[in-house]
């Protein structure tokens, strides 16, 4: 592998190199996110801009080199020497860390994309690519509510379902990249519903937001309803259907965690996503539908609720290019 020369933000008429920074990216359909952070971990610049999904994969990649342009520049990232690029981005990335392989319609043409190389070539620093929930739980792994835990499993729901998972204290990305795709466990309370990936009976079919909506729409007394925002609205109000409409979709993702927590024994599992602030509905039911198909020895493993936002993703994906 080509040896690259870190990229210094040094002020002109500096003599030395400055301390060592990394540059996190979160690059997601509708927007993309970059941060810069020194060796503590600490945030010294971020900003933020729309995603130019539709535009296709050039404009994307365009907007995510003059995003890093515009926070390298920032004055509290002056007189650093970038070391290290780490991109948590929507889509499926290669096992080898350095290119999509896959994604959806949110981003169009995204797949086959070597953004790893793209980022070097521009900004002069190694670069590694994780997906977005893989990013997220390594983040949580770092300095989160995972911290400490060697096996653990996320689980991003809002639009779709997100997964990742951990073992050893190392997020596993799989063989093809799509390790911890935890929305697309079949479930029994999915079946004849049909996936946004395409397959029938996964769990992001009846467990996503849109999914939520499109079920309690059914009903004729519901069928004005837009969003899961409506939804919660309803069931906070008490209305009996939207309530079942949120416990059916916590339900089922509970059922399928239960799965994945049979399969791995992890230490914890990490909760987080738009679908949570729906109300105790969803996440009750959850809990309850997890323990109650866990095996015995498995009921009380721990399930909590992210503790890092957003930052979650940039922390977990300059950790993953720091270590290598």
């Amino acid at each position: 592998m080509t040896t690259r020369t870190p990229r210094t933000t040094t002020s002109p008429g500096a003599t030395t190199p400055g301390p060592a920074v990394r540059l996190g990216i979160d690059i997601g359909g509708t927007k993309t996110a970059a941060a810069v952070f020194d060796e503590r971990d600490t945030i010294l610049a971020r900003a933020t801009a729309a995603t130019p999904a539709a535009a296709g994969a050039a404009a994307v990649v365009a907007g995510v080199l003059d995003l890093a342009a515009r926070v390298l520049a920032e004055p509290a990232a002056a007189g650093t020497v970038l070391t290290a690029i780490g991109v948590g981005t929507a889509g499926v990335v290669a096992p080898d860390g350095r290119t999509i392989a896959a994604a959806t319609e949110a981003l169009p043409g995204w797949a086959g994309t070597p953004l790893a190389a793209l980022l070097e070539d521009t900004l002069g620093a190694p670069a590694s690519l994780l997906g977005d929930v893989q990013a997220f739980l390594a983040g949580e792994l770092t300095a989160g509510a995972a911290l400490g835990a060697r096996g653990a499993v996320a689980v991003m729901a809002g639009t779709g379902i997100g997964g990742a998972i951990a073992v050893e204290g190392a997020v596993v990305r799989g063989s093809r990249g799509a390790a911890g795709h935890v929305g697309h466990v079949p479930v029994a309370a999915a079946e004849g519903h049909r996936c946004p990936c395409g397959a029938w009976g996964h769990v992001e079919a009846v467990a996503s937001g849109p999914a939520m909506t499109a079920l309690l729409r059914r009903e004729p007394a519901h069928a004005g309803v837009r969003d899961l925002r409506a939804v919660a609205a309803a069931a906070a109000d008490g209305d009996a259907s939207a309530r079942s409409a949120l416990r059916r979709g916590g339900g089922a993702l509970g059922a399928a965690l239960a799965g994945v927590v049979n399969t791995l024994d992890p230490d914890v599992v990490v909760l987080s996503g738009g679908v949570l602030d729906a109300g105790p509905w969803y996440e009750d039911a959850l809990r309850a539908e997890l323990a109650a198909r866990a095996l015995p020895l498995l009921r009380g493993t721990r399930v909590v609720r992210a503790a890092l936002g957003a930052d979650a993703v940039l922390l977990g994906a300059v950790s993953r290019a720091a270590a290598g």
